[in-house]
């Protein structure tokens, strides 16, 4: 169920002279107007907050006052359109058929943490001016230790009206807990992999009518900002939106930069459909073809398990996109978190539409639950494959932080680093054969050829020799044959292949 719109147009000289009048109640409006092309319509997005609904022909867009001065300024005919407030019933609060209030929410993740202290973990980022807490949950088997295992990323709502994933987020945690110990998969994901999961990234924005409901949220923080263009910008570098960096972006900025995220997803609403990298410029991703790949995947997932045209959606630019769409072809992002995660914290991270109601009816939760869930999983799980190892250094055999780079192929920030203490590096490829560089200042950089197959990993344990070392212990070793390990490591088809590979020196 849609929320109910009461169109209203407002002739632009008259309005001009009321602007502080349409945002006493509410920092943040929102309109549409027509555009003439593509051109004008990313140009007009570095003024506002373009929205999904945007189509070919009509434009859709929030703003706050400062924003909204600026568009009307360019003489643009625009309609303003009222959202009516929402007011679901939620009598009845079972089978994750409601929407929380704040409190509960804080009542939740806490007795996640409380029910399984073993492998959960609440870790509280950070308190807004409004004494609302940034929360995230921890998973792992040894939680709070450092393994050699990938950390992933789970967030959602940061736009504080798109709360489908909210609810899911939740529900995942719930499904992860419970699972483990009882079901193979979910356990082996809990084994080996450190899961972050943050349901509710801008609660002042979710709970801007009060802590007791979610029916008068707004996409913005309490500062009438909008946290997916506050972020520092591939193309556009710092504060691309001219507002300082918001207390919710410092806190995953800092979360960023405490934990090496190599896989994450950011989920949103108004739409049904995975945007993948990049949103801020036209230059394809290093490893479009991989994204394409788990987009694909997650988004055949969900028609899957859904049956009634769910995630099916098409960009206008590309009527065949069905559920699978490029950022930047769909209309471009400035001070997004998909690509400041990806381009300066090298973390593959894509965008989840999740319902074309932002703020579905509550009752339409679960079956949204059971639509998206395996691709969750599936998602999750993305984590395991491809090419990884650990770095070590030849001589002593401390682990090293390492540049992982893909000759012929890493553009624009894509290639990795290996991460301390432990010195395990993560690279996720598109199936195919890849020349891998390893380097660091100090030490001989070495390259290998390797053999990279989807949904499997890959596992190249790598020394480098420094470069004060000895003649003799550099040329110990110049060839030997290895074998590039196939690693299903949930039990798919697998498969060993030998390959010839030049080191300078081995173990």
């Amino acid at each position: 169920m849609k929320k109910i719109l009461l169109i209203l147009f407002i002739p632009l000289l008259s309005f001009s002279q009321n602007t502080n009048n349409l945002f006493s109640k509410k920092g943040e409006v929102y309109f549409s107007f027509d555009y003439k092309n593509k051109h004008q319509l990313n140009e007009l997005s570095e003024i506002i907050s373009v929205d999904h609904k945007t189509n070919s022909e009509i434009a859709y867009a929030y703003a706050n006052q400062k924003e909204f001065t600026a568009f009307i300024k360019l003489g643009i005919d625009y309609t303003i359109i009222k959202e009516e407030p929402l007011n679901y019933s939620q009598n009845s609060k079972n089978n994750w058929n409601y929407y929380p209030t704040y409190e509960e929410y804080v009542d939740m993740m806490i007795a996640f943490a409380d029910s399984f202290p073993s492998i959960c973990k609440l870790h509280y980022l950070g308190t807004l001016n409004s004494g609302r807490e940034i929360l995230i949950v921890q998973i792992s088997n040894n939680v709070g230790q450092k393994e050699n295992e990938p950390s992933f990323l789970y967030t959602s709502s940061m736009h504080g009206d798109e709360l489908a994933g909210y609810i899911l987020s939740l529900r995942l945690i719930d499904h992860i807990l419970h699972g483990y110990g009882n079901n193979l998969r979910l356990t082996e994901l809990v084994d080996n992999i450190d899961i972050w999961i943050n349901p509710l990234a801008n609660p002042d924005g979710t709970y801007a009518g009060g802590n007791q409901d979610v029916w008068t949220a707004t996409r913005y923080n309490a500062n009438w900002v909008d946290l997916n263009r506050n972020y520092p910008d591939p193309e556009d570098g710092a504060h691309p939106d001219g507002n300082p960096y918001q207390t919710e972006t410092n806190i995953f900025i800092g979360l960023a930069d405490t934990v090496n995220f190599t896989i994450s997803a950011n989920m949103h609403g108004g739409a049904e459909v995975c945007n993948y990298p990049w949103d801020t410029w036209s230059t394809l991703a290093a490893d479009d073809n991989w994204w394409q790949h788990v987009s694909r995947e997650y988004a055949d997932s969900c028609q899957a398990n859904s049956g009634n045209g769910y995630f099916e959606w098409n960009n206008w630019n590309n009527p065949f996109a069905n559920g699978v769409v490029n950022g930047y072809d769909w209309y471009t992002v400035n001070g997004g978190r998909q690509d400041y995660m990806n381009y300066f914290k090298y973390c593959r991270e894509f965008t989840l539409e999740l319902s074309v109601d932002k703020t579905p009816n509550p009752n339409d939760l679960p079956s949204l639950w059971d639509a998206n869930y395996p691709s969750l999983i599936n998602y999750m799980e993305q984590i395991l494959f491809g090419l990884r190892g650990i770095a070590t250094d030849s001589i002593t055999g401390n682990p090293l932080k390492v540049k992982v780079e893909i000759l012929s192929h890493d553009i624009d920030s894509s290639h990795v680093y290996s991460n301390l203490p432990i010195g395990n590096y993560h690279r996720y490829l598109y199936q195919g054969n890849y020349d891998v560089t390893f380097s660091k200042s100090g030490y001989y950089p070495k390259t290998i050829n390797t053999t990279i197959l989807n949904n499997t990993s890959t596992i190249e344990n790598i020394q480098l020799v420094p470069i004060n070392s000895t003649p003799t212990s550099v040329t110990e070793e110049v060839t030997r044959k290895t074998k590039n390990l196939f690693i299903d490591v949930l039990g798919r088809n697998s498969k060993q292949t030998k390959n010839s590979i030049e080191l300078i020196k081995t173990e």
